[in-house]
């Protein structure tokens, strides 16, 4: 799959180590040396702040998403090239999805966490066919990834789908697991096992 643009969802915040911030400029660097857009939310502070330094300081592209209210606070970054102020936070999600070919979650919050799954659920009901990446640093999503392990084995969660999330530690692999990643040819209402298993 040629991926040409990367949303990135991660922190505001630079987190309680410099791992996270190393991560986030490592990110920046190979999408920049890949040729691939930065897609982000505009903000000029934090992980989300250094992932987008870096992709500029590389050379790379970058645009923006903010909402009003954020740009109001001069929350957003001053130097990236292309920015769309929008009204509201769904006006902002849906714009990233729809110029992104790919997604990759770094470690973040309540915000990273609601964007990763709701751009997961899309896939799942076959809204888009865009892979889906978490950038395990450090191990920070093991616990979540655990969980997700859970959910297939309380069959809540087909295999299939739970692979639709891609993980790995480190950018350079994670972008190139998710280029050679293709979406389950089976959707989840056609499924019979998924139909077999219902009580």
């Amino acid at each position: 799959m040629k991926i040409s643009s990367v949303c990135v969802y991660c922190g505001s915040s630079s987190g309680s180590d410099g791992k996270y911030v190393r991560a986030a400029q490592a990110l920046g660097r190979c999408l920049a040396s890949g040729g691939m857009r930065l897609v982000y939310g505009g903000g000029g502070i934090g992980l989300m702040g250094a992932v987008a330094d870096a992709v500029m300081d590389s050379g790379g592209a970058v645009t923006g998403v903010i909402p009003e209210f954020l740009e109001d606070k001069e929350l957003g970054h001053p130097g990236v090239q292309e920015m769309h102020v929008v009204a509201t936070m769904h006006e902002r999600k849906l714009k990233m999805i729809e110029l992104s070919d790919a997604f990759v979650a770094m470690p973040g919050g309540f915000g990273t966490m609601e964007e990763l799954f709701e751009v997961l659920a899309w896939s799942q009901l076959e809204l888009h066919a865009k892979p889906v990446g978490l950038l395990n640093v450090d191990g920070f999503y093991d616990g979540l990834l655990r969980c997700l392990d859970h959910m297939v084995g309380e069959k809540l969660l087909r295999q299939k789908d739970r692979d639709r999330l891609v993980a790995e530690r480190a950018a350079e692999p994670l972008l190139g697991a998710m280029a050679q990643w293709s979406p389950p040819s089976e959707p989840k209402w056609e499924d019979p096992e998924f139909w077999d298993e219902r009580v």
